[in-house]
């Protein structure tokens, strides 16, 4: 389907947001969070046919959505957001792998600490210290040594084993997205288990990180009680090659009961038909749906735990510099699939969420966006009728592919830039600098404009970078 054809069907609905007919295979309509300048900036047509394909996925309900920070990923858009009818059908509505992603459960959280940036005595020192305590990078080295029995509880019980085990406090748990666990019953495999046992505490590469944030300002409400010019802490990674394996094998064994019929992928086991091989997908009652979802909540446990156990590390790494308090403000996925119920056209639904670089934004629920490293990261809050099943932005979003930004972006001349404006970066990674340049990236503000004409959320703080561990 070519960029025309969508673009005839192309309507500005308001400040904030697009939409696009339903036409041809599309059983809905599609939104952008975007206004008409936005999109012919930085669209990508390959992610708007994305989007156009999801809505045609079997037993979709209400509207497919790109959130504004949309950019092309594998079979669905990172920054969809999809859901799909639970009780559509003999075995339910589609489940799709490609539409949770290969980083399952990567997710961001944000710790304030009761201070002022002036208050650090020898911040340099202090970039070292956690560079040195929070392993990044691709390969997974220096994770906790934890024994299998520990996996096991991890996969099980997510944050709540790390409170057990003393890598997280209890007080912690109100503050995570379902209190930091989800149910599974030991789906996830071997293989996938054994790439998780090395990497508990680690950021891994790409676009994870560890940053230290000066609050800028606070914008209305202010529940969380920040000041302007404190330090928080935001941390982004996920399930780590425990989960990426997960979907690997998920992703193969779906996709090998496809055939290509004049364009159009069809699984004759249970009738679905998709329009690209990358979003195979099972019902949810069936056992391969069944199987999916319970190894998909096993891999979320591993990232909730990843993810406290990094804070445990950053306290540790605070408290040889600095005596200060700390609080978890929240901890969210941005890669998941949930069965929620939402009201799609005056009736209720029991539905499959799938939030494929998209942030759940429930009423008064903490929405954490980081930007780039050299730009700034927002603080939001879900409010009442967000129309895209509760779900906001997840980031800036990519303006540049990682080759093409390798190709156009000198990451020794960013490095300098950042560092002559007090921005201390650690890379460990070759080309990261490059690849993780402010320039690849969206405007984060003007993604968070667009999301608050939209009526998906509302801003409450803006934070800015001062030092940046990066995968």
């Amino acid at each position: 389907m070519g960029e025309e054809a969508w673009r005839r069907h192309l309507e500005v609905e308001n400040k904030g947001l697009m939409r696009i007919r339903k036409h041809n295979e599309m059983k809905v309509d599609a939104m952008l969070v975007s206004s008409p300048e936005h999109l012919d900036k930085g669209s990508d047509s390959r992610s708007i046919s994305q989007l156009i394909n999801i809505a045609s996925m079997p037993g979709v309900v209400g509207e497919a959505w790109a959130m504004a920070d949309w950019h092309f990923g594998y079979g669905f858009p990172i920054g969809g957001v999809l859901a799909t009818d639970v009780e559509w059908g003999e075995q339910g509505g589609s489940i799709s792998p490609g539409g949770v992603g290969f980083d399952i459960n990567c997710g961001v959280r944000m710790i304030a600490l009761d201070c002022h940036v002036s208050d650090i005595p020898n911040i340099d020192k202090l970039a070292g210290r956690l560079n040195g305590r929070i392993p990044s990078g691709g390969s997974g080295k220096g994770g906790l040594d934890i024994n299998r029995r520990e996996l096991d509880e991890i996969i099980s019980r997510g944050s709540n084993a790390m409170v057990d085990m003393g890598y997280a406090y209890d007080e912690d748990l109100a503050n995570i997205e379902s209190k930091g666990s989800l149910e599974n019953n030991e789906g996830v495999s071997n293989r996938a288990m054994n790439r998780g046992m090395k990497s508990l505490g680690t950021l891994g590469s790409g676009n994870h990180f560890l940053e230290l944030q000066t609050v800028d300002a606070v914008e209305g409400s202010n529940p969380y009680g920040l000041f302007e010019n404190q330090v928080v802490c935001m941390i982004h990674s996920g399930s780590r090659g425990l989960g990426h394996q997960v979907c690997t094998d998920h992703v193969r064994r779906l996709e090998e009961k496809y055939r290509n019929r004049n364009g159009v992928w069809s699984c004759d086991e249970w009738g679905f038909e998709i329009m690209d091989r990358q979003l195979a997908a099972a019902p949810i009652h069936s056992k391969e749906g069944i199987q999916y979802l319970d190894a998909m909540n096993g891999a979320a446990n591993f990232a909730f735990a990843n993810r406290s156990a990094l804070t445990h590390r950053l306290r540790q790494a605070l408290s040889k510099e600095i005596d200060v308090d700390t609080k978890l403000i929240y901890d969210v996925s941005h890669n998941i699939a949930k069965i929620e119920e939402h009201v799609i056209h005056g009736k209720n639904c029991n539905c499959a969420v799938h939030r494929k670089g998209a942030t759940r934004a429930l009423p008064n629920q903490p929405v954490l966006v980081p930007g780039d490293m050299g730009t700034g990261s927002w603080l939001l809050e879900g409010i009442e009728g967000n129309r895209a099943f509760a779900s906001s932005c997840h980031g800036a979003g990519r303006m540049l592919s990682r080759t093409q930004a390798k190709k156009v972006i000198d990451g020794r001349e960013v490095q300098k830039n950042l560092a002559n404006r007090g921005i201390r970066i650690h890379a460990n990674t070759p080309n990261i600098m490059s690849e993780e340049a402010p320039e690849a990236y969206k405007d984060v503000d003007e993604v968070i404009e667009l999301s608050s004409a939209a009526g998906l959320t509302k801003p409450v703080a803006r934070l800015s970078p001062f030092t940046v561990i990066k995968g």
